[in-house]
């Protein structure tokens, strides 16, 4: 194959690639002995350095048992996924499990086939994990024949046994598998794109049936075949996957993306902007979080469409460190000579006042030739994007709102870029400060009245003035400022409503299409925000949050019509779309606006409220009659709604359940309007104390899985979910009752592996697979606390703590094998969580 079939250099420039090979007379020249079979020269190493690649997956799927292939790849690597008998066996298991019926099926069929191999010289039966087979390469022609005729009538005279016919062998499984289910279901766990699937024999006929359009299969060898190409030996496969191995380099290579936990954030309470490690701000929409970019790099790695603000040394050299100024969003990224100052102007009052009018301050300071680059391009790139030079500064045209750069002495040179323009300049710093200002919403290009210094100033006051008012726990204090910060930061100023997460689609499976726009506000999570906020002493931002909730509220038809999303200023979402421009984050693609979960049920969202206002009773906050009155409609959505079945907390687009965290947060919705009915009237309805009963009657009746031993996803459905350790976080066991107890090992058992948790593990109807979500890691910290287990819980706690960036920022989500965050970033979820972790281990007296 030299040159590489059109085919085959298509599927190298797919997003996520998978290459799977058999391994007999594949990979491994055909020999007469089935165990004295060994890969082909090469094979290892190609393997290897193709499995190396981004986005780029490696599989071996063969007929024989998982335990002889992996002694015969020592070598390869956990990179490289194995899957033996056929696909019944797939890395990460210890094999499988027969049926009683199975076990004694296969000693049946081996006993058989032995009294054939004694019988005829040449033959030997092999010895399966699900299946006996007989080998007649080396018997005489009549042999092989009379071989092949007989184990054929034992397989015909066993109905449970399923015939696979090889190269000179013919085997029988126990159980249903075959190379082509196999096939379908890797490529759908790890979302691959394009496949191109290699084999010699006829039980490979089963993996070249299930190719599609964009996938290629080898036949090696001679023979009848669906697959299109051919090579004729392993000797050639290996020189095939050299040649794949070269082109699929040369393509990811150019697609470098910057880690997501690597960016920092800047912010003013309206709009939020991210920045590389070299200074480079590749995320800023305007004039709202949840409006179209500016700069969207980040979402279009390898593309030019996204646009983005670029600082370097002109002679290429990388900065030093990145840091922010104290407890403050102002960050300062260092060069050896030369410094660069970002901050959004908080200056003012400005984060309270009407989105509108942002500046967005970039300040060059110390000496040395620096290279600037000022690529704008509007609404993610669909809008064609203008430059014009004025004497102090640039103009940004193509929208109605105004956006100006203001830049007084700099020489700027404007080059045509794909539709768009970029400003290029080159800036001598001799020690005196140089001032970059991305100014929206004006079109004024002259020196702001209040000096840059001051300024900064009055900015980095508004940050840590703030965060030196919090009564921050022993435990990782730095982080849970950081994360309190990062709260605030997504905090919309004008509104008090929280945004989920500062970005969209930034993917949770890279690669992938699990891809969602989190710039909106969710009640649930704004909730859950505000309260650990209060939980460190900040009552303002809750009570803010509860004067937009009664706002929403409000404006709904009735209270049990509450929606899962809004925007920050409290409207409706739009429909959610596609931006086909850019490449997404690392190619994961698609790239979405807009979130269609807007349209879902979730019942949980009541809860959150209702909880954040006994909190703030509870913690003496002035709670108003506008506050019961936002309560009692929260009542009175969870009376009218929560025997319903809905989509949960997780938004999974398909049928709606009765979800277990629902109906629990049904229960905690009620539990803690009693509180607040105590608190603000001094009595308790008894009607409400009934509704609680019953709703608890039904979680436990219908919630529990005495075969899982564990509280499960919703009724009836035999998956794990960690959000049902609510049952116990919210109160409704006590942490002693055994089915806490053995929810929470359950958990551990099926959820957690190394560092994290998954939120669950059951089909979706989503390809690839998610990372841990820490937000989940939290609730099993907290529920290890609960329980006593104090160490397991630090323990995993630091693992948490761990995951930050380096200005200790968090992600969605994390890939426990690569340790890359996933997701959009940063993500409230995330930084709530460990404020709550770090109070909770610190109340069980845990310290630095």
């Amino acid at each position: 194959m030299n040159p590489l079939p059109p085919q085959i250099v298509a599927f190298t420039r797919s997003q996520t690639c998978l290459v799977a090979c058999d391994f007999d007379g594949t990979l491994s020249p055909l020999v007469t002995d089935p165990a004295a079979a060994m890969p082909a020269a090469g094979a290892i190493a190609v393997l290897s350095a193709l499995a190396s690649l981004r986005d780029t997956h490696v599989a071996i799927i063969s007929g024989r048992g998982l335990d002889d292939l992996r002694a015969r790849l020592t070598g390869l690597g956990e990179s490289v996924a194995l899957v033996g008998s056929h696909g019944a066996e797939e890395s990460g298991g210890s094999g499988v499990e027969l049926p009683l019926a199975a076990l004694e099926l296969r000693s049946r069929l081996i006993e058989a086939l032995d009294r054939i191999s004694r019988t005829i010289p040449g033959t030997q039966v092999e010895r399966k994990p699900v299946s006996a087979a007989l080998h007649f390469r080396e018997a005489s022609k009549a042999g092989a024949a009379d071989a092949y005729e007989q184990a054929l009538a034992v397989a015909h005279s066993e109905p449970g046994a399923r015939l696979r016919l090889g190269s000179k062998v013919v085997e029988m499984l126990v159980i249903d598998a075959d190379k082509g289910t196999a096939l379908r279901r890797l490529a759908h766990h790890l979302n691959a794109t394009s496949i191109v699937f290699v084999g010699d024999d006829v039980t490979d006929e089963d993996a070249f049936g299930v190719l599609g359009p964009a996938d290629a299969g080898v036949k090696v060898g001679d023979g009848p075949t669906l697959a299109a190409l051919r090579v004729d030996s392993p000797a050639e496969v290996v020189e095939m996957l050299e040649a794949i191995t070269l082109e699929r380099a040369a393509r990811v290579g150019a697609m470098p993306a910057v880690p997501i936990q690597h960016h920092s954030l800047l912010s003013d309470q309206r709009t939020v902007a991210l920045v590389t490690p070299d200074a480079r701000i590749t995320w800023l929409c305007l004039p709202r979080i949840d409006s179209g970019s500016v700069f969207a790099e980040l979402l279009d790695t390898g593309g030019s469409a996204g646009g983005a603000f670029a600082v370097n040394h002109a002679g290429g050299e990388a900065p030093l460190e990145q840091v922010y100024d104290g407890d403050s969003f102002v960050l300062t990224t260092r060069w050896p000579g030369f410094t660069v100052t970002d901050y959004m102007d908080c200056s003012g009052g400005r984060a309270w006042q009407r989105a509108g009018r942002c500046d967005l301050v970039r300040v060059l300071e110390g000496r040395g030739s620096v290279r600037v680059s000022f690529a704008p391009r509007l609404d993610f790139g669909r809008v064609g994007t203008r430059i014009l030079v004025h004497p102090d500064g640039l103009e940004v045209e193509g929208q109605s709102d105004p956006i100006v750069l203001f830049s007084p002495g700099v020489e700027w040179t404007i080059r045509d870029d794909n539709g768009h323009q970029t400003a290029e300049a080159t800036i001598e710093l001799s020690g005196t400060a140089r001032v970059l200002e991305i100014r929206s919403g004006t079109w004024n290009l002259r020196p702001q009245v209040t000096s840059e210094p001051d300024r900064r100033a009055q900015t980095r006051q508004f940050w840590s003035g703030w965060a030196r008012a919090l009564i921050v726990p022993p435990l990782k204090g730095h982080l849970v400022r950081r994360s309190a910060l990062v709260l605030k930061a997504l905090c919309h100023g004008p509104s008090g409503a929280f945004a989920a997460a500062a970005t969209t689609s930034l993917p949770e499976h890279i690669g992938g299409i699990r891809n969602w726009d989190y710039r909106f506000c969710w009640p649930r999570d704004a909730a859950l925000s505000a309260a650990a906020l209060v939980r460190l002493g900040n009552t303002g931002h809750a009570l803010k949050l509860l004067d937009w909730l009664l706002g929403v509220v409000d404006k709904c038809e009735s209270p049990d019509r509450l929606r899962p999303i809004y925007t920050v200023t409290g409207g409706m979402l739009g429909s959610e779309g596609e931006i086909s421009g850019l490449m997404g984050y690392a190619g994961s693609q698609p790239v979405r606006i807009g979130n269609a979960a807007a349209n879902q049920v979730q019942l949980d969202v009541f809860a959150p409220v209702v909880d954040l206002v006994a909190l703030l009773a509870e913690r003496g906050a002035p709670i108003s009659p506008d506050h019961w009155r936002l309560v009692r409609s929260m009542l009175h959505a969870v009376e009218a709604r929560w025997a319903e079945p809905d989509h949960g907390i997780w938004e999974i687009r398909g049928p709606k359940q009765h979800h277990v965290h629902s109906k629990v947060m049904c229960w905690h919705a009620v539990t803690r309007g009693l509180v607040v009915e105590e608190f603000v009237t001094g009595r308790r309805t008894a009607h409400y104390d009934r509704l609680r009963e019953e709703i608890a009657s039904d979680i436990l009746i219908n919630g529990w899985n005495p075969e899982l031993n564990s509280f499960t996803i919703a009724f009836g459905v035999p998956s794990l979910d960690a959000a049902s350790l609510a049952v116990g976080l919210t109160g409704l066991l006590p942490p002693d009752d055994p089915r806490f107890i053995a929810t929470i090992e359950r958990v551990q058992q099926t959820l957690q592996c190394a560092g994290g948790v998954y939120r669950y593990h059951a089909d979706d109807g989503l390809p690839g697979e998610e990372g841990t979500f820490l937000l989940c890691t939290a609730w099993l910290i907290e529920s290890l606390v609960l329980i006593g287990r104090i160490a397991e819980a630090r323990e995993l706690f630091e693992r948490y703590a761990a995951l930050a960036g380096p200005t200790g920022l968090l992600a969605e989500e994390n890939d426990p094998t690569t340790q890359r965050a996933l997701g959009n970033f940063p993500q409230a979820y995330s930084h709530l969580g460990l404020i709550n972790c770090a109070l909770a281990l610190s109340a069980a007296g845990e310290r630095d």
